[in-house]
């Protein structure tokens, strides 16, 4: 990795914790030996990147990233185009829904609207959404050119619970039916007792930029809610697409009729919170 690479690399990861850390818990946190590390959190806090307390001396994210992302959002308006779509599905769904966007090679959650039930599913902003293990993942790929397809899936896939599949072909197999179906369906990929449906948000010649989806607690959806909730994705999807691109909408979007059968995906212990995609 490059210099430049290992910096940002570090930035990123700063940008990740929930509070300020250290220089010797950020160079082990990014591999880095104390020098390095010093080195770049110096370099980075020059331009405004990292901010240093100066009575504790630890680090946090500096507001020059904000900066870019308001500038970013003036032009490219994605957040302000999405955002009442995401909420009036939350409305409608009653769980929480999330909006997710391509960036770096990484699809990572950028906004969220929480469900008003006490038992419900509990996501953070900046979240990256592994391909092969969320709905989220599965929908992005499934639309994705059959080369960024065959990359993903010859990288070794983790398996985060007993239910995630992580052999390529069966991942495969999910992808071709997200691809007929027009949504994905993702049972327990990520967390046990979590099912998410997901949609692309697509640019006019197809290719995803992002996706819109829905996670619940498994104890409560059933087969025939998990498909309502995943044509609503789609619809939700959809007319980001339209006002963000304007009226020429990505082509094989439409789902097709999923079997009804209103029967639990299982049970699952009553915890009131899960962290989730």
């Amino acid at each position: 990795m490059s210099t430049i690479g290992k910096a940002l690399s570090l930035l990123d990861t700063l940008s990740r914790l929930d509070k300020e850390a250290g220089l010797t818990d950020i160079a082990r946190l990014c591999a880095l030996d104390k020098a390095t590390a010093r080195r770049f959190l110096v370099e980075l806090e020059k331009h405004g990147f990292v901010e240093q307390d100066q009575d504790t001396r630890r680090y946090r994210i500096g507001s020059a990233p904000v900066r870019l992302a308001r500038v970013r959002e003036a032009r490219f308006p994605l957040l302000r185009v999405a955002v009442p779509f995401i909420k009036s599905l939350a409305e409608t769904s009653t769980e929480t829904v999330h909006l997710s966007e391509f960036s770096g090679g990484k699809l990572s959650t950028i906004h969220v609207e929480d469900s008003p039930r006490a038992h419900r599913i509990i996501i953070d902003v900046g979240s990256l959404l592994p391909f092969h293990a969320t709905a989220s993942g599965l929908a992005f790929l499934a639309f994705s050119p059959r080369s960024e397809i065959d990359a993903a899936l010859r990288k070794p896939l983790e398996k985060f619970t007993d239910h995630t599949i992580v052999d390529p072909q069966l991942v495969q197999n999910l992808l071709d039916e997200t691809a007929a179906r027009g949504f994905s369906i993702s049972d327990q990929g990520l967390e046990a007792g979590v099912i998410s449906t997901a949609a692309p948000i697509r640019t006019p010649n197809g290719h995803p930029i992002g996706c819109v989806a829905v996670a619940a607690p498994l104890s409560r959806t059933t087969k025939a809610t998990i498909h309502e909730f995943g044509a609503q994705a789609v619809t939700a999807a959809n007319a980001i697409s339209e006002k963000y691109y304007g009226s020429e909408r990505p082509m094989g979007t439409s789902p097709k009729s999923g079997g009804q059968i209103d029967e639990p995906y299982g049970s699952f212990a009553k915890d009131t919170r899960h962290r989730n995609r």
